[in-house]
């Protein structure tokens, strides 16, 4: 197995930065009417640190919260062993508000086609933005697409992202590129 590292803790550190300007020059107006949604299980840490970032920067705290998509899944009954849920965590409602989904990896879109069926339950939004800390290149299946990005890689489908994070037990925050020996 080959891993080549993506992104350092620092380089990290940097692009979540630099999401943050951008989120805020692009929604400066309607920051006020922005809430994070992170998706369940690594989408919520990346959320996590987004919303300290930008309370930083804009001193305003926005609403966090965290999403489980595993019910909506369309693969949800296709597969051999059953899936291991997550928690979902919104005390507030989503309606007319400008929504920030959030994932640490956007692959074949699935999940964010399945985040968008599972938040209707909490109102319908003004706006929903796509943001991923990594873009898989050419490996959709769904025509989706984000509108913030850290990082876009050309992958191939034997590769994989793997994403390191303190919360989880890592030493350091890491994000790794996996390729398969051949």
């Amino acid at each position: 197995m080959l891993e080549r590292l993506l992104l350092s803790e620092n380089r990290l550190e940097l692009t979540i930065s630099r999401l943050c300007q951008e989120i805020l020059e692009q929604q400066e107006s309607e920051i006020e009417d922005t809430v994070l949604i992170g998706l369940q299980p690594k989408g919520v840490f990346f959320a996590s640190r987004l919303q300290a970032k930008l309370a930083q920067f804009s001193g305003k705290v926005l609403p966090f919260g965290r999403l489980d998509v595993t019910f909506y899944r369309d693969d949800f009954r296709r597969r051999e062993s059953p899936l291991k849920a997550n928690s979902t965590e919104i005390d507030f409602i989503i309606e007319n508000k400008n929504v920030l989904l959030i994932d640490d990896v956007l692959y074949t879109g699935r999940s964010v086609s399945a985040a968008l069926s599972a938040m209707t339950a909490f109102g319908r939004p003004r706006k929903v933005d796509l943001l991923v800390l990594i873009d898989r290149k050419y490996s959709r299946d769904l025509p989706i697409e984000p509108h913030y990005v850290g990082l876009s890689v050309n992958t191939i489908q034997s590769q994989r992202i793997k994403a390191q994070w303190r919360e989880l037990g890592s030493t350091q925050d890491e994000i790794w590129l996996v390729s398969n020996e051949f």
